[in-house]
């Protein structure tokens, strides 16, 4: 954590964030390709973060999101949250039809296997990743639907 953290977590809890959405992921992308994946948005609120890449399930092509994460040993835990809105981001539809992911974290960039998390094991690790980014619990309770976690492994 970082000394911005607490600030990014405020902002992160404002009820119209979730509208800023794409803008904040346009202007996360551009940064990155700037400082050439030096730096994120995320890396200024000095919070966990990683690039996720995803083939799209209908159109083959493979497409990057910038997501905070939550280190978990040597796995990472990931959450589609989309700041509690109704619908899941598209990138978890993607990640189901195929697990095998692409992720950019701390300057590396490695080959994961994506495994959705239920139950117990759900629980334990959202729990967990609430003490990162405390606004999941918030977003939880801003939506009807149960938000979907995904623990990332590297691949063999």
């Amino acid at each position: 954590m970082g000394l911005l953290t607490p600030l990014a977590v405020r902002i992160g809890a404002i009820p119209w964030m979730p509208r800023l959405l794409p803008q904040i992921t346009w202007i996360d992308k551009m940064l990155q390709r700037i400082t050439r994946g030096r730096l994120t948005i995320l890396d200024i609120a000095g919070l966990p973060n990683l690039m996720l890449t995803v083939v799209g399930r209908k159109s083959g092509i493979a497409r990057s999101t910038p997501l905070l994460c939550v280190p978990d040993g040597d796995d990472i835990l990931i959450a589609g949250s989309y700041f509690g809105g109704p619908k899941q981001p598209v990138w978890v539809v993607n990640i189901e039809a195929n697990p095998e992911v692409t992720v950019r974290f701390r300057r590396r960039t490695m080959r994961m296997v994506a495994r959705r998390l239920d139950g117990e094991e759900r629980a334990s690790a959202w729990k967990h990743m609430i003490q990162t980014w405390p606004n999941f619990a918030l977003y939880e309770k801003k939506t009807d639907r149960q938000i979907k976690v995904f623990r990332l492994t590297r691949a063999e």
